[in-house]
């Protein structure tokens, strides 16, 4: 089987997560500066076998766009610019961020490692992508 990819995409910087080849376990993988999104994406699918990729769809709690989602709606026409044959989706990523901070903070790392805004992000895609996977089923 190939992996699921999910993206939280952000201004700044990406959170990247990604299942086993058996889409059983979603895994933080890493953030990347978005600048360098599209290279990063290009060098890892021509390592691994991606079956689809999560993208995180930024909305408000009455499901109406945000400031965010301008500019991940701008990545998307470039991803599908870029990779036409990879199918994507977009999943509501509402209360993510909060709830990945929430787990950070839980996990009982430190003070210091827990202000790390890329990590955040890249359990924050976890999230996405963990949502993802639980709807399908």
């Amino acid at each position: 089987m190939a992996r699921i990819l999910a993206i939280d995409y952000g201004l700044k910087r990406s959170g990247i997560a990604v299942t086993d080849e058996f889409q059983i376990i979603a895994t933080a993988l890493c953030t990347v500066e978005s600048s360098k999104l599209m290279e990063f994406l290009k060098k890892y699918f021509s390592n691994e076998k991606i079956e689809k990729v999560i993208i995180g769809y930024p909305k408000d709690l009455r499901g109406n766009d945000t400031h965010g989602t301008a500019p991940v709606k701008k990545f998307v026409d470039l991803f599908q610019k870029q990779f036409p044959s990879v199918e994507f989706v977009l999943v509501d990523e509402r209360f993510t961020s909060k709830m990945a901070s929430q787990a950070i903070l839980m996990s009982g790392i430190k003070k210091t490692e827990r202000q790390n805004k890329g990590l955040i992000d890249q359990v924050s895609a976890t999230i996405i992508l963990q949502y993802y996977m639980e709807m399908k089923k």
